[in-house]
């Protein structure tokens, strides 16, 4: 099977659904919050903000992809949408770096995520 845009976009969105489920443990207290955000998070209130916007980005970043690969009727504009998509791959490429240098080997973990998000982005939007 070709690997194209299209299927790197289903993948993608995959993973986001992943990520977002991840969130939303951390939320509902199922995952202890101290394991993510870099151990930065001191209590309830904190955790409840940073959590519900990641979702968000998750969430919109999910959204922009659908539009990308035309699977939703909603959209911006091609250019809009690759800019977009380049800041997410760019955002990711310095996440996976912070990541490798992180203290914690779970953090460590977190740069083969966001390194694939980067090349699953790349995929998407280098020319056919």
């Amino acid at each position: 099977m070709k690997f194209n845009s299209i299927l790197a976009i289903k993948l993608f969105i995959g993973l986001l659904i992943s990520v977002v489920i991840f969130h939303l443990c951390i939320m509902l207290k199922i995952i202890p919050y101290n394991i993510a955000w870099g151990g930065r998070l001191h209590n309830d209130s904190e955790m409840y903000v940073f959590e519900s916007f990641s979702i968000l980005v998750n969430i919109f970043l999910a959204l922009v992809l659908l539009m990308k690969g035309k699977l939703i009727r909603f959209t911006f504009s091609e250019k809009a949408l690759n800019t977009i998509l380049w800041i997410f791959c760019f955002l990711f490429i310095l996440n996976t770096l912070g990541n490798l240098f992180a203290q914690t080997s779970f953090e460590k973990l977190f740069s083969i995520l966001t390194g694939i998000s980067a090349l699953l982005l790349w995929k998407i939007l280098k020319k056919q």
